[in-house]
């Protein structure tokens, strides 16, 4: 790619060529622990519970739970990875968590 001969190079003419895409990036479902409310007291919840009450829209990708919101009741929660913060609020509610 170097000189074209003063026209607009192609890497300038091509925007979708720019850049870098990692390939190992992992894609994951994201639920907020306030969306976790709809289920009752001491239910499992994980990728399929979420996936039937429409939480989460792509079945393939592994569950990571963030902290935004406040659970009220103890909830046993099966996820690839939790925030430390939701982690935190799900044990102070008497739930548990589960790293799968």
């Amino acid at each position: 790619m170097g000189f074209e001969g003063g026209q607009l190079p192609l890497i300038k003419r091509l925007p979708r060529k720019r850049g870098f895409t990692n390939i190992f990036r992992v894609e994951y479902n994201t639920v907020n622990v306030g969306s976790l409310n709809v289920f009752p007291s001491g239910s499992e919840i994980g990728s399929e519970e979420l996936l039937s009450a429409g939480l989460i829209r792509f079945p393939g990708r592994p569950l990571k739970v963030l902290g935004d919101g406040d659970v009220h009741h103890p909830l046993l929660v099966k996820a690839a990875r939790f925030s430390s913060s939701a982690e935190n609020k799900i044990v102070a509610a008497g739930g548990k968590v589960e790293k799968a």
